[in-house]
């Protein structure tokens, strides 16, 4: 088919179109969108340093107000550069500079109705979205499903994690993402329960480069969505929610009212994996939704239930895991589920008001609904109606507890989605952050509500104490995480373990198999401003000063993140900065000894802390960085290095 350019215009019966092709490129010209109209099929294209890195996909989608898949006619287009900066407490960097050169492509479908598709386009980040007016009439719109389709190259290889079916798992609590991921497996394998995979999605375009897709911006807006399996025609297609989701409660489209316009598709690319692990795509092109009601304190919290159990949410219990957190100089500890009937609410005002004298607050946890899973712990029906919340958090903020984690929600239906911007709304009301648990993806919710803190949405630290395939397989997916689900959004792992056996009294039940190096370096890499650290009181006597000391100043608000070196399930690296203080943080899944020799320029010629194996003990040297920034390590099987430019 001839491509026209855009310069020249079509007398058709329609009227003046504009030709049938329109790229816009990054600011630094690397990566280029190309937008195609073939016979009323509307797809792009990218390419990275001259590499193919997407092949011609399609946009579109279907709705009552018509069918804007074919039959598109491209009518005008506009470009614009976005010059942003801003501020985030709660991700991988908190000063952010966002360029981007924007195209925005009107068009209208065979029934003459509009629809826009916007492109943003930054050095290595893509974003677009769908938008349409409110015309005579109408003024709102049901989407049934999007054409939207994601068509890799043939040479390309997957790292993506396969979405389970609806209403299985324990007490039929799922989907909750988390399943387990598949490395370096062929682009065409069926994902493993026929339901296509969560976001993110990550690729390696053989030798050319990377791409991860993702969303953004989906709340109560839109339904949260996910990839197809893989077609040869059309490549991955955006999926919706699954029928049987929420007991079958509820539609799996989406609605909003006119003007609106549906989330962001987001796409990453680089030719090495630097880009992916340090992108912010996900919180720039997205806004807040409502301004913070207070200043949140991010922190540390203790945590009984990872090791102790449902039996330790006992008054006595709690006490002890408080006492820790005050030891340790954590600001939170966080009673899990069944407080409501094992310590009763006249004690859980005690317990605040005993944790409040420490210099500790509360964290509680909550079933986040009442009917769409068969999860028993409670307190339940307190999160899944507005009448609930207000009285629940009216009382949370008069004792004092300052955040919640809320668990087993089991789908992506619109009302699902809208459930949780509800909930972190009323709770910012009362000056309660929020943590998701048995959850979906966070979509740029760190910057969407400031009180949000982060979701697991990921295989967590429960495995590791469930079963022994899983302890087995930590370091593989903590290792996965930093390059997918990490690097999206703030991750609640949900805990840094220090004990050796995973049971109460440490010597019981299967081993932990990481190093404490290891578990001293997941409080680094796994990025959220609320971090797990699920130390035992047995710990104080057990561990050595070295790790106590360093447990005790483990950070959790970030200023930058930097790629170092890795790959997905083997090892990562990683460097995070906060203020003037450097932590670099590595992890070996493999099973021998992995040396490196590490580019360090932002700590060239200086001498810093090195915490590293050896033989089964954690050892604090000194190490000398060259003047090149270059740094000799070995990182041990199942084990890690932590370095750090900070003071002892």
């Amino acid at each position: 088919m001839k491509k026209i350019l855009l310069t020249i215009t079509l007398l058709l019966s329609a009227g003046v179109v504009f030709a049938e092709t329109k790229s816009v490129a990054s600011p630094n010209g690397q990566l280029t969108v190309t937008i195609n109209n073939e016979g009323g099929l509307l797809t792009y294209a990218v390419q990275y340093a001259g590499k193919q890195m997407l092949e011609p996909s399609q946009l579109g989608l279907t709705a009552n107000a018509g069918n804007f898949a074919t039959g598109l006619t491209l009518t005008s287009a506009e470009e614009k550069r976005i010059d942003q900066h801003y501020q985030l407490r709660t991700a991988k960097a908190s000063a952010i500079h966002y360029v981007a050169n924007e195209l925005n492509l009107n068009c209208v479908n065979a029934d003459k109705k509009q629809m826009t598709v916007t492109f943003r386009v930054s050095d290595n980040d893509i974003a677009f979205r769908y938008s349409f007016p409110q015309t005579g009439e109408r003024a709102c719109m049901i989407i049934d499903g999007e054409a939207t389709s994601f068509k890799l190259p043939a040479h390309t290889t997957t790292f993506i994690c396969p979405q389970s079916k609806a209403m299985v798992g324990w007490m039929r609590t799922k989907p909750s993402y988390e399943e387990e991921y598949t490395p370096d497996a062929a682009l065409n394998a069926k994902s493993r329960y026929g339901e296509g995979y969560t976001f993110p999605c990550l690729f390696r375009v053989g030798n050319d480069g990377w791409v991860l897709i993702s969303e953004t911006g989906t709340g109560g807006n839109y339904a949260g969505c996910h990839l197809s399996d893989y077609s040869p025609s059309r490549g991955y297609q955006i999926a919706f929610p699954m029928p049987g989701e929420a007991d079958g409660w509820g539609t799996t489209t989406a609605g909003f009212a006119l003007p609106g316009e549906t989330p962001w598709r987001t796409i990453t690319v680089g030719s090495t994996l630097k880009p992916i692990v340090e992108t912010t795509v996900a919180c720039d092109v997205v806004e807040e939704r409502y301004p913070a009601s207070q200043q949140y304190k991010p922190g540390r919290y203790t945590w009984s239930w990872i090791i102790w159990q449902d039996n330790a949410t006992v008054y006595d219990d709690q006490v002890k895991f408080v006492d820790l957190a005050a030891e340790m100089g954590y600001e939170y500890c966080l009673v899990d589920g069944l407080w409501d009937k094992q310590i009763g609410r006249s004690r859980i005002e005690e317990l605040s008001r005993y944790a409040r004298s420490k210099g500790v607050s509360l964290l509680l946890w909550y079933n986040s609904n009442g009917f769409e899973n068969d999860a028993p712990q409670g307190p339940k029906n307190c999160m899944n109606t507005a009448v609930a919340r207000k009285r629940e958090m009216a009382w949370m903020k008069k004792i004092g507890v300052k955040g919640i984690k809320v668990d087993f929600f089991g789908g992506d239906k619109q009302h699902t989605m809208q459930l949780y911007e509800d909930i972190l709304s009323d709770a910012n009301d009362y000056g309660i952050q929020v943590i998701f648990h048995g959850c979906t993806l966070p979509r740029g919710w760190e910057r969407m509500y400031p009180n949000f803190v982060a979701s697991e949405a990921v295989l967590a630290s429960e495995n590791v104490y469930f079963s022994k395939h899983h302890a087995e397989r930590e370091a593989f997916q903590l290792t996965m995480h930093p390059f997918c689900r990490n690097t999206v959004a703030s991750m609640d792992w949900g805990g840094t373990m220090m004990n050796r056996y995973m049971s109460r009294d440490n010597k019981s039940r299967h081993q932990r198999l990481t190093t404490n190096v290891f578990e001293m370096t997941a409080a680094l890499m796994n990025q959220t401003s609320m971090q797990g650290i699920a130390m035992c009181p047995n710990n104080l006597s057990e561990l050595s000063q070295t790790e106590l000391d360093f447990l005790k100043l483990v950070p959790t608000v970030w200023d930058e993140t930097r790629y170092i070196d890795g790959y997905p399930g083997r090892y990562a690296v990683l460097a995070r900065r906060t203020g003037n203080n450097w932590f670099v943080t590595g992890m070996n899944a493999g099973e021998q000894p992995l040396k490196l020799t590490l580019q360090l320029p932002m700590l060239a010629g200086q001498t810093v802390d090195y915490y590293t194996d050896e033989k089964g003990q954690t050892v604090l040297k000194q190490l000398k960085i060259g003047k090149n920034g270059q740094a000799k390590i070995v990182m041990q099987p199942n084990g890690g290095i932590i370095l750090k430019n900070t003071s002892r």
